[in-house]
């Protein structure tokens, strides 16, 4: 019996001491301490059989060993714990000598991109960038343009209305950023060159070439003896210079309540070439910028007298542009918020 202590004591040193982890040092305390299987405690149950003369003896030894043992695995413990916190600080540990994460710089949309183009081209022909709400009234949005409140032209942009107003009043999402015109002539009069680039809402079902919520570019040149031929030189200046290169363009009849005569400008579509696409409905031809000469209703409006001085006005598809500048083939991706697209510019 007492050999058997002096064994099992020199084996659980060596397994004690051969431990690289708490896990095995806590396998190794139950081996030997555990309360129904422990080694050393189903080796004292065997202290019944013995004379009180050799119970006394093993008892002694028994209790030493078992403190023995205890102190050895206190031991081990603290050993392991301190090399437990420097492996996990090594893992943690940061090189400061290291170059330093670079933070992610965003980018700004393609529609702002080219506005912020379109502001500049229009700035160094000598126009003014100017801005309007968004929450129009019915007055400047439809009736100081030249469209009565029951006019058919109406049935194209009628939208969306915001309710909860002072009686009587109407306002609605402007459909068009032409309002800021009339507002432009009534505060800086005539001669009178400026745009106006905007985010416009429609009551529109989404497709790949059209949206709800878009942007356009407003622009008017008023002054003594503007002609169309001011008009063309303006828009294909424009365009030149957005582009970067020369486009293939049309001018054909368009109504507009606004301007008389009005013109639709459509340029060759860039996304298929001309060959037809979704994009162009399979014409070959984008509608682009609508425009002509401003109507006299319109300049009375403004408190500018027609019978002196005349301008032109367009409407210009900001968003279209944008399209076919970059080649986008899908109006929605430049709303969507997806970072996949929008990283790309």
């Amino acid at each position: 019996m007492k050999n058997n202590l002096l064994q099992l004591r020199e084996t659980a040193r060596q397994e004690i001491s051969a431990t690289k982890n708490l896990t095995e040092l806590e396998n190794i305390q139950i081996k030997y301490f555990g309360r129904k299987d422990g080694v050393l405690n189903v080796l004292l149950k065997s202290l019944k059989d013995l004379s009180p003369e050799a119970k006394k003896e093993v008892g002694q030894l028994a209790n030493q060993v078992k403190v023995e043992l205890e102190e050895s695995l206190a031991k081990q413990k603290t050993i392991l714990e301190k090399e437990d916190i420097a492996s996990t600080l090594e893992q943690d540990r940061i090189d400061v000598t290291l170059p330093a994460i670079a933070p992610k710089k965003g980018s700004l949309n393609p529609t702002t991109l080219v506005q912020n183009e379109l502001e500049d081209i229009f700035k160094s022909l000598g126009f003014m960038v100017l801005d309007g709400p968004e929450l129009e009234s019915d007055y400047y949005n439809f009736e100081a343009l030249n469209i009565p409140e029951h006019h058919p032209a109406r049935d194209m942009q009628d939208t969306f209305y915001i309710k909860g107003l002072a009686k009587n009043e109407k306002r609605v999402l402007r459909t068009h950023t032409s309002p800021v015109q009339v507002r432009a002539m009534q505060k800086y009069g005539a001669p009178l060159r400026a745009v106006a680039p905007g985010r416009v809402f429609r009551y529109e079902a989404s497709d790949v070439s059209h949206d709800h919520t878009f942007y356009q570019l407003e622009g008017i040149m008023i002054d003594e003896n503007i002609s169309i031929t001011n008009l063309i030189a303006v828009m294909k200046t424009l365009l030149r210079g957005i582009l970067k290169r020369d486009v293939k363009v049309r001018l054909r009849p368009g109504f507009f309540p606004f301007v008389e005569p009005g013109f639709e400008l459509d340029i060759n579509c860039l996304i298929c070439g001309g060959t037809g696409c979704s994009v162009c409905k399979q014409s070959g031809w984008v509608e682009l910028l609508p425009c002509g000469m401003m109507h006299p209703s319109v300049l009375r409006a403004g408190n500018i007298d027609p019978e002196k001085y005349s301008g032109f006005a367009f409407g210009l598809g900001l968003t279209r542009l944008v399209m076919m500048k970059y080649g986008i083939d899908d109006i929605r991706l430049l709303n969507s918020g997806d970072l996949r697209f929008l990283k790309q510019f």
